[in-house]
C-alpha cells in the first residue's frame, strides 16, 4: 500500500498533538496496512517511562489513525499520571483510618 502526502500529514500532525504531555518521543513507528476487515494501524513508541503499543482497525484510514493515536494518549496519560494516583489512594487509606 502507498502512503499519500496527505496520509502522511494526518498521521504527523496527530502525532505531533502527543507534545502536549511534554514527554520525549523516542523513535515513534507508525505502521499502516489494509486488511480485509479493513485498514490496520499499529504504532510503538518509547518515553523515558517506558514503550507504548497501540493497534486500531477502521474501514477509513483517517480514522484508524485518530483512534491509534487516541489509545496511546490514554496511555501516556495513565503513564505520567501513575504515581499521583498511588499517592492519592495512599492519602485516602490514611484518612480513612485516622477518622476511625
Amino acid at each position: 500500500m502507498e502512503i499519500t502526502p496527505a496520509i502522511r500529514q494526518h498521521a504527523e500532525e496527530r502525532l505531533a498533538k502527543l507534545a502536549k504531555w511534554q514527554t520525549q518521543l523516542i523513535n515513534p513507528h507508525i505502521i499502516l496496512s489494509k486488511q480485509p476487515q479493513g485498514f490496520v494501524a499499529d504504532a510503538t513508541l518509547s518515553t523515558p517511562n517506558g514503550q507504548l503499543v497501540a493497534s486500531a482497525t477502521h474501514q477509513d484510514m483517517y480514522l484508524a489513525i485518530n483512534e491509534l493515536l487516541a489509545k496511546l494518549e490514554r496511555q501516556i496519560n495513565k503513564v505520567q499520571h501513575k504515581g499521583e494516583a498511588r499517592r492519592a489512594a495512599e492519602c485516602v487509606k490514611t484518612a480513612n483510618f485516622m477518622a476511625v
